[in-house]
């Protein structure tokens, strides 16, 4: 397991949030001031400089429940508030989204890619903050130093450690299902055409080498699929075209989002919740989310400007439908 792969969880993760919520906000009317303010309290707690210093020092993942927290409590750091219902829905998009482009990533090292282009979008949002974007540019400064140099061994437990953090997750999410990447049993469908990874060769050719290292023979072969050579590499840079469109705003187009858990998810659930073993990282784990959530504020709805509550849900009666299936 690497111990650099918090901050890449949590921001991505982070990313996915906004993402849903600012769709979430449009498709509700909710009024241009107050969506602004929900992002902006969102990101000012997300990018505090003091729970970045915590979240940067190496460390090992914590259990789900534990990062689960910390979404909730940051989803509430503006005058918004969710539901449980609401909740445990805006989680379970931001994982399967997550999964899916880690899974996707054509190589190890471009999980930081999608890193970037979650806080390409996240600086769309406040360009009308000045405050805000230094925040966010700190963290980018500080994602080029701590993994611009890593070997490609070290991204791939990288990826490792979040694909493991993953694997118990199947949930159901239309977008993928309607687009055909996702299957009824909630599994991901790995493509068989498109770019190959930056650095290799489209499939086909067989190389045969002697004791010597010479290429003595060659031999062609049909792979099956339809793959053709990547156009170039994503940038690395604080600024720069990425190329890879994993981690970019998928609800840009309007259009309904609802996850469906399989059989084999609410089960997990269920077990999740029925279990009371002791575990013996809880005491870490607490130590873990009052560090990290010492500079989050939870901001009361007061004065002229009252909260109000954003669902995720389409009707209320497909609330209390996904609610039923718990009880």
């Amino acid at each position: 397991m690497s111990v650099r792969t918090l901050p890449l969880l949590f921001l991505n993760l982070g990313g996915e949030m906004l993402y849903i919520l600012d769709q979430r906000l449009r498709a509700q009317n909710i009024p241009g001031d107050k969506a602004r303010r929900v992002l902006n309290d969102i990101i000012s707690t997300m990018f505090n400089r003091k729970f970045m210093e915590e979240l940067f020092k190496p460390q090992e993942l914590y259990s789900k429940k534990a990062l689960r927290t910390v979404y909730d409590r940051l989803a509430h750091a503006s005058i918004m508030r969710l539901n449980q219902a609401s909740m445990d829905k805006l989680y379970d998009l931001m994982t399967m989204a997550l999964k899916y482009q880690v899974l996707l990533c054509p190589r190890p090292k471009d999980v930081l890619l999608v890193t970037f282009n979650h806080l390409d979008a996240i600086k769309g949002f406040i360009q009308d903050s000045p405050a805000l974007l230094q925040l966010v540019d700190e963290t980018f400064r500080q994602l080029i130093e701590v993994y611009g140099g890593l070997s490609a061994g070290e991204f791939q437990l990288i990826r490792q450690t979040l694909l493991t953090f993953f694997q118990d997750l199947h949930i159901r999410v239309s977008i993928f299902l309607k687009d055909r990447v996702q299957n009824s049993n909630g599994r991901f469908v790995l493509p068989v055409s498109g770019p190959v990874p930056w650095g290799t060769e489209v499939p086909g050719l067989i190389r045969m080498f002697n004791d010597k290292g010479e290429a003595v023979k060659k031999a062609e072969f049909q792979h099956g699929g339809n793959y053709v050579p990547a156009p170039k590499e994503g940038s690395f840079e604080f600024y720069g075209d990425r190329v890879l469109k994993l981690g970019t705003n998928m609800y840009s187009v309007n259009r309904p989002v609802e996850t469906h858990m399989s059989g084999a998810s609410k089960n997990l659930a269920s077990q999740t919740q029925q279990s009371i073993a002791p575990n013996p990282l809880a005491k870490e784990e607490l130590n873990f989310l009052a560090r990290l959530m010492g500079g989050m504020e939870i901001k009361k709805p007061s004065g002229p400007e009252p909260g109000f509550r954003l669902n995720l849900f389409t009707t209320d009666e497909e609330e209390e439908y996904v609610l039923n299936l718990f009880l």
